[in-house]
């Protein structure tokens, strides 16, 4: 398939052809769903924490005698019965990561591609450079293109002036090829890919 490519001032630079295998797929929920379960369970802090009886501070007298209160037999005020004793089962530091096969996560990315070409959310730039790094130049730029919720792909490096001058602009985010992900695609209604970054990712699935 091919895509018009375009300059920052909204000018034409020619056009692309787009590999069918990666922009051109039929795309499938269920792929990207579980890649995207897997993308936030893997950066789940899970540093959620609660003391068990044996953590808990304090004494461990023996509360009241053995026998002849018609009680129970307690030794301390630990146990989660009492009030400020320790939690039964409760949460502790874990990894909330899962395994997911590195050739469904391959997929899951030419299936987020293939939505954004499907649904003509795929915008093709010739160069991701600015200038001067001036964050009002280049938000006018972007109104130009009609890119108010984007993810810009570059290629391996970012233009320094670029990326500073984009990083204070709100719904706009800004990733070297190496960092593109199905998570940060979806999440943005406009994908916008440079002609580096289409290189890269040709090489990547070939």
């Amino acid at each position: 398939m091919k895509a018009e490519v375009i300059t920052l001032d909204a000018s034409n630079a020619g056009s692309v052809e787009l590999d069918d295998a990666v922009f051109a797929l039929e795309p499938r929920t269920d792929i990207l769903q579980r890649m995207v379960r897997y993308q936030l369970s893997k950066r789940q802090a899970g540093t959620h924490k609660a003391k068990a009886r044996s953590e808990v501070s304090g004494p461990n007298k023996k509360i009241y005698k053995q026998k002849g209160t018609g009680q129970a037999r307690h030794g301390n005020d630990k146990p989660p019965q009492f009030r400020g004793g320790g939690r039964t089962a409760g949460p502790v530091p874990r990894s909330h990561a899962h395994d997911l096969p590195k050739k469904v996560r391959a997929l899951a990315l030419k299936h987020a591609l293939s939505v954004k070409a499907k649904s003509d959310a795929l915008v093709v730039l010739d160069k991701a450079e600015v200038t001067e790094a001036k964050t009002a130049q280049l938000r006018g730029k972007f109104a130009g293109l009609g890119l108010s919720n984007a993810l810009i792909i570059d290629g391996a490096v970012l233009q320094d002036n670029f990326a500073l001058a984009a990083r204070n602009i709100p719904n706009v985010d800004v990733l070297p090829v190496q960092g593109i992900n199905v998570y940060d695609i979806l999440r943005r209604e406009k994908l916008v890919l440079t002609r580096a970054a289409l290189e890269a990712l040709e090489e990547r699935f070939k």
